[in-house]
């Protein structure tokens, strides 16, 4: 029997590879786009040039299939010294277009873990995660997920104070939040530094720029499935 978090009144929930799965496309449209590149330098060179491309750019990009595909764009000009041709711009460009078509299934156990919480009538609950907003808003639309939530919270990016604002929209005081997530970096850490609680659903693929070392803490609950959830709150 795990044990319960206690005083939890609000639930958050990040989106992408949690509610569903989102860095299982982004990797196979980096694959596609090293076979694109493969004349200019090896996968393993085009992967760790995009990634250093990526990260230059969150400070102005942020995140998201928009930011990520000038990023493909950026990259595919410096990894081949600028003579990429026409063509494969534009075959980058759809690869970065698709990404905003994914179909946003909810994962194994999504739908009934949230319907089961909803039919408890205890808490508050909401979406909560970065990104573009638009591209977030349509996702949540094809999830057929948004009947669940009394609120939806978008932001740049998963920010001790951005934990704070939310905390003030859905009307709870930071120990009362509980944020549930698969990303130690964005969605449990900051969370717990402001005095949430937090629980961890770890995905089967994580993104590089997401990846910390694993850790212990008395307000984080880590659990194998989303259904598992009904366990710890």
């Amino acid at each position: 029997m795990r044990q319960k978090l206690n005083d939890v009144k609000a639930l958050a929930f990040d989106a992408d590879d949690t509610l569903w799965d989102c860095q299982s496309y982004f990797e196979k449209v980096e694959q596609d786009y090293c076979e694109l590149l493969a004349d200019y330098a090896k996968p393993r060179e085009v992967s760790a040039s995009l990634f250093e491309t990526e990260t230059a750019n969150m400070p102005e990009l942020g995140y998201g299939s928009k930011a990520f595909t000038l990023s493909l764009i950026e990259n595919a000009v410096k990894i081949s010294s600028g003579r990429v041709s026409g063509d494969t711009v534009k075959a980058i460009l759809e690869l970065g277009r698709s990404l905003l078509r994914l179909p946003s299934t909810p994962l194994e156990g999504v739908v009934g873990t949230l319907e089961t919480l909803r039919r408890r009538g205890c808490y508050r609950m909401a979406v909560f995660t970065k990104g573009e907003l638009l591209d977030q808003e349509n996702k949540l639309q094809r999830s057929g997920l948004r009947r669940f939530f009394d609120v939806v919270s978008i932001v740049s990016d998963k920010t001790p104070d951005s934990y704070r604002r939310l905390c003030s929209e859905l009307g709870v005081e930071p120990q009362e939040l509980c944020m549930v997530g698969n990303s130690l970096k964005s969605d449990i850490a900051p969370a717990l530094s402001v005095g949430c609680s937090a629980v961890y659903v770890p995905f089967h693929v994580t993104w590089k720029h997401e990846e910390i070392q694993p850790f212990q803490h008395d307000r984080m609950r880590s659990i194998e499935r989303f259904a598992d959830l009904t366990d710890v709150v």
